[in-house]
């Protein structure tokens, strides 16, 4: 990486004696006028898309590579941390990169069964609901950590919860409008880059869910021959993503 360059480190330079070969792209008629050809399309049906995911999720497993996750917070908020769960009991989730918010809206979803104050089970805000997330931050650093807070008993469920059990390893980038953070967030982002190229060796496939930031910054950090995923509700994500060098 660029950022780990010292004086005396060789590199190579010029334009004579190295040659990259990219992945070779899908083959792909030209000279056909269609509809919803681009992958973005909020028009393409969904089933299908659901289905190629979860098929390369499981070839992926099968080859015995890794399927890295890439999370934001509406996973939790939307009331998905439960299926996202599900898949880390299954073995299809490997690893996990995400920022402070996905972890404390999770952990607030696990103490309070809230997700920023709005009641998962109703889709109604509480009462002093808008606390609960400060609350949460405050219960974990007490209890030294999230690993810490699921041994003690205190958090129960959720996605760091299934993370802690399946012995999944995570890593969560810090960004400066977050709370607290929790004890376990990086603040550092040149450091966070280096810890989660440590955990990119082996994988074969990505699932990134509706964070723009994490998104794109995983995307630069994967070899271009790891098959990516990207759901968000703003099409530029993907685009960047698709555009990647």
């Amino acid at each position: 990486p660029m950022t780990e360059v010292r004086a005396g480190d060789r590199v190579v330079v010029g334009r004579a004696g190295t040659r990259v070969f990219p992945p070779e792209a899908e083959g792909r008629r030209r000279d056909l006028f269609e509809f919803m050809a681009s992958p973005v399309s909020s028009e393409r049906p969904k089933a299908v898309s659901v289905r190629e995911v979860a098929q390369a999720m499981r070839r992926t497993r099968a080859a015995g590579e890794k399927v890295i996750a890439v999370l934001g917070p509406a996973v939790v908020h939307t009331g998905g941390g439960e299926l996202v769960g599900k898949l880390i009991r299954l073995g299809y989730l490997n690893v996990l990169f995400a920022g402070n918010a996905l972890a404390t809206h999770d952990l607030e979803q696990a103490l309070y069964g809230t997700s920023l104050g709005v009641d998962l089970t109703h889709g109604r805000p509480t009462d002093e609901g808008h606390e609960h997330h400060l609350r949460t931050i405050n219960t974990v650093r007490r209890l030294g950590g999230i690993r810490a807070a699921v041994e003690a008993g205190k958090v129960t469920g959720g996605i760091m919860y299934e993370c802690v059990k399946a012995g999944v390893p995570w890593v969560l980038c810090g960004s400066i409008r977050d709370d607290g953070p929790l004890p376990e967030v990086v603040t550092d982002v040149i450091a966070c880059q280096v810890e989660m190229r440590k955990h990119i060796p082996g994988a074969g496939f990505c699932l990134m869910v509706a964070t723009t930031l994490h998104s794109i910054a995983v995307g630069n950090l994967l070899p271009a021959w790891v098959k990516v995923a990207c759901v968000d509700i703003s099409p530029a994500t993907v685009t960047k993503l698709m555009d990647r060098g």
